[in-house]
């Protein structure tokens, strides 16, 4: 069990602060919004304010009534996870309908390639013709697993995971245990080769939650490639923590700023795996986290939307002074989560 230290009050304060400056941002329609919607989302799960649902759910239905985009990308399916909230607790059919047309799209228009992977797209544009990036499992897989298993679907659970097995199989460096950015396949290799933290969070924090939501996950053999890969990169992760409970927009690399982002998305992944030799990591991080919010609820040095940059030079240089919808997203994930981290019970086997 792990053995967590930390103020509950104090959390739950951070939480609506955080909210508060969320619902405050001027975001729109794309995973910016995706992200920072899904720890809106996480907030209101784990403390049960309805407050945090019904602004979400105000802001939301003004961005429908404002009209959505004409075409969607693999970054936009990020915004499907707050529609599965709004529509578990509404039942609404309008969220239900928009939430499976960007099922629809990540199943039968998003461009693949390979064994039917997922390239990530940002706009309706070839932008990146047949890569992988690691950020593609939290907007489009994992959100894919998510409504495969609230419609029993099957065919849209395999396809989750096999999104899963062959990113593992094209971003994890065997050797080390990180994940790399970025995989090219028509030139066979990782780009600039980088260990980049927020990739490493998108892979950390969505392999940590399959288990979790996957009924009887150790039926399915790619899930079992998820645990490995997961109880791996975790290993490797804790060794490179910063004193300050953090992790380095380029991981083992010591001229990186500390980033936020992903040391959120990180810490969440060791507190959905629940291993208790991870408490240490995980106190240390509450600190550190807890260190960069801002009164008003700005989570502070978050880098700025990164394509997978030429040199290591290019992330060292990505700035961090402004708000970005990811950091309070990956944020409140974390928070929210440690709330109810006393119900986390792991056996250890998986």
């Amino acid at each position: 069990m792990l053995k967590l230290e930390y103020d509950e009050k104090k959390i739950e304060d951070v939480i609506d602060r955080i909210v508060k400056k969320t619902m405050n941002m001027d975001l729109t329609w794309d995973w910016p919004c995706g992200v920072a919607y899904y720890g809106i989302c996480e907030a209101y799960e784990n403390t049960g304010k309805k407050e945090y649902l019904d602004l979400l759910k105000d802001r939301v239905d003004e961005l429908i009534d404002l009209g959505l985009p004409r075409v969607w990308t693999v970054n936009a399916c990020a915004m499907g996870h707050c529609l599965v909230t709004l529509y578990k607790e509404t039942k609404d059919k309008k969220y239900y309908d928009i939430l499976m047309s960007k099922i629809d799209y990540i199943t039968k228009d998003a461009l693949r390639f390979g064994d039917h992977v997922l390239q990530h797209t940002v706009s309706a544009n070839n932008d990146f013709p047949e890569q992988a990036w690691a950020d593609t499992l939290f907007m489009a897989a994992f959100l894919l697993l998510r409504v495969g298993v609230m419609e029993k679907n099957e065919e849209m659970i395999e396809d989750a995971l096999n999104q899963w097995y062959w990113h593992i199989k094209y971003l994890q460096d065997m050797d080390t245990g990180f994940y790399y950015h970025g995989y090219n396949n028509i030139t066979g290799d990782h780009m600039s080769g980088i260990y980049w933290g927020r990739a490493n969070a998108w892979a950390a924090f969505t392999m940590s939650k399959v288990g979790e939501i996957l009924p009887e996950a150790y039926l399915y053999p790619k899930f079992l490639d998820v645990a490995g890969s997961l109880n791996e990169q975790l290993a490797a992760l804790k060794t490179v923590q910063t004193e300050n409970g953090l992790w380095r927009t380029v991981l083992n690399d010591e001229g990186s700023y500390e980033e936020i982002s992903a040391s959120a998305g990180i810490a969440a992944a060791m507190l959905n795996r629940g291993n208790p030799l991870h408490s240490k990591y995980i106190n240390k991080a509450i600190k550190g986290l807890l260190d960069n919010v801002s009164p008003e609820g700005k989570v502070m040095n978050v880098s700025a939307g990164t394509a997978v940059m030429k040199d290591i030079e290019g992330y060292r240089n990505i700035s961090r002074d402004w708000i970005q919808g990811w950091g309070q997203g990956l944020a409140l994930a974390f928070f929210s989560k440690l709330l109810v981290s006393s119900k986390i019970e792991k056996d250890g086997a998986l």
